[in-house]
Order: structure tokens, then sequence, then C-alpha cells
């Protein structure tokens, strides 16, 4: 036993006591840590589903997937605490013009929309359409802007109180990279009395969108604690158009 762990310690030396490992060639780059060489196979980075990704704790700040829901590639561009999974894509942008617009809707009934901390609003669950998937790219629950402008926002909340628990009140905000811009939906008071448990939320802004923005509609609670979903699906919804 003894015999085979000097073993194994020789043959691993080299990899500890060199800075750089090579994978498939003895001679890596100097200014990697890593260099695979091949000329007939690839590198298959995790792959896993949306649900499987957020469940990842903490994941580091350029943290790299691919997702199967959405079939591509996509990289953690904020904190562990927070994170912002943008998609990456070899794609080239193409021109976007006067008008392109998306529309999604939501296929989520089941998330607790009224959180102590601002969630992003499921409403990305059906594509209704979307004119320039190049202009809107859509991960998860945000949708990346990549060309400068500005732009109409709508968003449509419907919602009820998924327990009887008096005066919920969940509201609303369109976020650029994780900070709220513009106006508050704030008029989703909701008293479990008399069958009074649904409400809705609106906004409509236009906001200047620099290149490759991430556009998210946050929710929090402001006022009671008791759980709120979206009323069913196809009942909430998100416009984007490119009006200059």
């Amino acid at each position: 036993m003894k015999h085979t762990y000097h073993i194994i310690c020789l043959l691993l030396f080299p990899l500890l006591a060199s800075a750089q490992v090579g994978i498939g060639t003895s001679s890596p780059d100097v200014s990697t840590v890593l260099d695979v060489s091949a000329t007939d196979k690839g590198v298959l980075i995790p792959r896993m589903t949306t649900t499987e990704r957020d469940a990842i704790l903490s994941p580091a700040n350029g943290l790299i997937i691919y997702n199967t829901d959405t079939d591509r590639i996509q990289l953690n561009t904020n904190t562990p605490a927070t994170p912002i999974w943008q998609a990456l894509s070899a794609a080239p942008v193409a021109a976007a013009i006067i008008g392109d617009s998306m529309k999604y809707s939501n296929n989520d009934v089941t998330t607790d929309v009224n959180p102590a901390s601002s969630i992003d609003l499921p409403l990305f669950g059906t594509n209704n359409w979307n004119d320039n998937t190049a202009l809107y790219v859509v991960s998860g629950n945000q949708v990346v802007i990549t060309q400068t402008g500005r732009y109409e926002v709508i968003v449509n909340a419907s919602l009820q109180n998924a327990t009887a628990t008096d005066r919920n009140a969940p509201e609303i905000r369109i976020e650029l990279n994780g900070t709220g811009i513009g106006s508050y939906g704030s008029t989703g008071y909701m008293r479990s009395a008399n069958g009074h448990e649904e409400s809705s939320l609106h906004i409509r802004e236009i906001i200047e969108v620099s290149a490759n923005q991430i556009l998210t509609v946050g929710i929090v609670r402001s006022a009671n604690s008791g759980a709120v979903n979206l009323r069913s699906a196809g009942t909430s919804n998100i416009y984007i158009e490119k009006i200059l």
C-alpha cells in the first residue's frame, strides 16, 4: 500500500508543481491554467435544466453551464447571492428595426410572487412572438436587449391569493441589470373577504436601454406575508417594442 502511494505521488507531482496543465498537449500555452488540444473531439460542460441551474448553491461569478431548456450556454454575470444568467450566443446581432417587438406570457402558477426579497417575475414561460431573437435574447425570467435604443415596455400581472390571508399587496417594477427604474405597479391589494382574492398589477413605461442590458420585472412584498400566485397560465405577460 505504501509503495502504491509513492507511485501515485510521483505521477501527480508534475501536475501539482506546474502552473499549466495540458490535455492533449505536452506544451500548454504559458497564458493558460488549462490547455485542451484536440482535432477530433470537443469539451462538454455541465448540462442541466433551468430548475437544476437555479438549485446551484452560491454560483460563482463567471460560472458557465449549458441550459438544456433553452439550448444555450449561460454565464453568471452577477454575484453568487443574486446570480444573473446571461445567455452566450455566437450568432451575429441582427440590425434591429423600429417596431421589432416581443411578447411572452406566464405558464408558472405555483411560484410565490409575494416574497420578502424581490424576485424576477416568471413571465417568460410561453413565447407569443419574438420578431428578432438576436435583439431580444430570452433566458429564464429575463431578456437581454442587445441594441441601444428606446423601448416601450408593458407588463401585466394577474394575481390571486394562494392562502386565506388578508391584505396581500405585492408590487412590481422594471429592472435593468438588477436596478429598478421607472414607476411601480402597486395596485395589488387583495383581501380575503367576500371573495376578494384576485387583483392585478400593470406598468407601461418607455425606457432608455444600453446594449446588452438585462431586463427583468422585480416583484416583492409590500404588506402582508401570505402566499400569492399568478392567476392562471397566459394571464400575465410582458410586451417590449423598439421605438427609437
